[in-house]
């Protein structure tokens, strides 16, 4: 890519996207372009063909997804297989038409069977059942791998897929009902912290609550008080964590220096020539969790709940390919997680109105919207837009 290469960041305001564009404009990249949620639906089809029609991106780099935790995933099945789909379809065919030198697009190891070899090559791609609680979104993120391959073979494109192991890093959700596991973690510890140590103003700033009981309350739903802080599961799955600095410092390592070529090999079956992205090391959630105590500062005890689910048991990725090629990740876990913490300490007031304010359903079909502090917003139809809300309030 040219530093005056007109790239195209979908996702920008994620945990992903958000670093990837601040990587690209780190290293000198000056022609980005780049959506909110509100300025362009992607699930929409014909208002993705009209945004690549009228911006033809020379780059795309396809980071927006649904995604969330084992609660969200479990529990909104159907939005998370259907918003995953539309997008990657929408985003991957528009590419394909307007001629996109090289599109990156950012799967998961959700993709491996639940039982996969450890560690886990991607070569083990479809080779058993995935996970029940992940299977809507596995099944989205394994479907936009085959799309990159397929439009590759059929129509020579340059379409690369990574699979990321778990990311953290700022800007990540920290929603305690629909968050990923270590920003979860890490604000139960913090908000547990705040209770243990009577620090109640910070704490309802933190809530947007009025009174302390009413926090109180809302807080035992998820497991927290002063003294305590639930974990689901048995605490012995492991997983490995990269932080999303590390990701974007790969995903253009691989813009500028990987081409499907490099990847397809000299089989005649050629399948899984996506790349695994990751630390190649692991820990367990207790691990993790005595970690983020320790981080956090909190004394009190960890409750694992053995009544909740712990996923699979076991996730270890192979990074040896992307290892081959000439990258590797630089920022270890605890330091990772201390550079998270800081940035939430710092950000909470954003990130307390990313968490609370709108509750996204599928495409731009709320549940809920409240119209508080919101200077313009765009939509197709405004009227079919506040007609598909359940509820509109004026805060």
């Amino acid at each position: 890519m040219q530093k005056d290469s007109k790239i195209y960041i979908a996702g920008h305001s994620g945990l992903v996207g958000s670093a990837i564009l601040n990587e690209l404009k780190q290293q000198g990249y000056k022609n980005l372009v780049f959506k909110t949620h509100f300025e362009l639906d992607l699930t929409n089809q014909k208002a993705a063909a009209d945004f690549f029609e009228r911006e033809k991106p020379e780059y795309v780099i396809l980071a927006a997804a649904k995604a969330g935790g084992i609660l969200a995933n479990n529990t909104y099945r159907a939005d998370f297989i259907y918003q995953n789909l539309m997008i990657e379809c929408n985003v991957i065919h528009n590419a394909y038409l307007h001629k996109v030198k090289k599109l990156l697009f950012i799967a998961s190891t959700t993709v491996y069977p639940k039982n996969a070899t450890l560690p886990t090559s991607e070569d083990q791609m479809l080779s058993g059942d995935l996970e029940y609680t992940n299977k809507p979104y596995a099944i989205a993120k394994i479907s936009g791998l085959m799309l990159c391959e397929s439009y590759n073979l059929q129509y020579n494109t340059n379409f690369i897929a990574i699979t990321p192991t778990n990311l953290y890093g700022n800007n990540d959700k920290f929603d305690l009902e629909k968050s990923h596991v270590l920003p979860g973690i890490l604000r139960k510890m913090h908000l547990a912290k705040l209770l243990n140590e009577k620090r109640y103003e910070d704490l309802l700033n933190d809530l947007k609550f009025d009174s302390i009981e009413e926090a109180k309350n809302y807080l035992k739903k998820f497991g927290v008080d002063e003294n305590n802080v639930e974990i689901w599961g048995s605490g012995k799955p492991t997983r490995e964590f990269l932080h999303s600095q590390d990701l974007a410092n790969a995903c253009l390592f691989i813009m500028n220096n990987i081409d499907f070529k490099d990847l397809k090999g000299g089989n005649t079956e050629i399948i899984n020539t996506h790349l695994n992205i990751g630390p190649h090391k692991n820990i367990t959630i207790k691990e993790l969790a005595e970690l983020i105590k320790n981080i956090v500062g909190f004394k009190g005890n960890l409750v694992f709940n053995l009544n909740r689910p712990d996923g699979a048991m076991q996730k270890f990725t192979d990074c040896s390919k992307i290892h081959s090629l000439g990258w590797k990740h630089k920022i270890d876990l605890e330091k990772g997680i201390q550079m998270m913490y800081e940035w939430y300490k710092n950000n909470q007031e954003t990130q307390n109105n990313n968490n609370s304010s709108i509750r996204w359903g599928g495409g731009l079909n709320f549940e809920y919207f409240i119209f508080s502090n919101i200077q313009s917003f765009y939509t197709n139809n405004i009227y079919d837009f506040a007609n598909s809300t359940k509820r509109v309030c004026n805060a």
